[in-house]
């Protein structure tokens, strides 16, 4: 009950914060007009870019997963702070934006049936983290891997354009993606059981 509680308000904090920063990161609207120009715009932008990426989302599902512990509270609990998450996220947006909450219901019905479906199966992963061997290694790259290719295809800039809190932000995303692969795979190597040949654990008979 204490995980599927902190799924849900961790899920609903993510959402807010990501309309929020959103907001104050774009010089057209009510928050971030009077910021534009400024450091506080700039950081801003890094933290839009930071936690508006599909992948961020993803991990928001896997790490609520983990913390669940066993596979089927890491599926519900995930899913739960997905669909958390996009009903904060939306209303949030209403707020900032002051527009009608009926004009997002169609997106967020479309997103609660993804946070459903997706968002139980990353619970899963996320759950499966701690476990032995190759379903942890897979489990753990889940994310970096992911986050890889979302980078690679989809790069949260618009074309070739690059500027400074751009460039911040894929600094950031893939250092986190190269640590977290990093160290999924050092739990790996340090995990596997050492094999002792034949020869070596034969006992020795004693000399006369």
């Amino acid at each position: 009950m204490k995980i599927t509680v902190l799924g849900l308000v961790t899920g609903a904090g993510f959402g807010a914060v990501t309309s929020l920063t959103n907001a104050l990161s774009s010089p057209y609207s009510t928050l971030g007009a009077p910021l534009a120009g400024t450091l506080w715009a700039s950081i801003a932008k890094v933290l839009s870019l930071l936690v508006g990426l599909g992948w961020a989302w993803a991990a928001l599902a896997v790490v609520v997963g983990r913390l669940a512990g066993t596979w089927a509270r890491g599926a519900m609990t995930a899913a739960l702070a997905l669909m958390a998450a996009t009903g904060a996220y939306y209303p949030m947006d209403a707020l900032l934006r002051d527009e009608p909450l009926g004009w997002y219901w169609p997106e967020m019905l479309k997103w609660w049936a993804a946070s459903m479906l997706f968002g139980s199966v990353l619970g899963v992963v996320g759950a499966a983290i701690e476990r032995p061997g190759v379903t942890g290694l897979l489990a753990g790259l889940t994310v970096p891997v992911g986050g890889a290719a979302q980078m690679i295809a989809l790069p949260p800039r618009p074309g070739l354009t690059f500027t400074q809190e751009t460039v911040l932000a894929e600094v950031l995303i893939w250092t986190a993606l190269v640590v977290g692969a990093g160290w999924t795979v050092h739990r790996f190597w340090v995990s596997k059981p050492v094999k002792h040949s034949p020869a070596s654990s034969r006992r020795r008979s004693p000399s006369r």
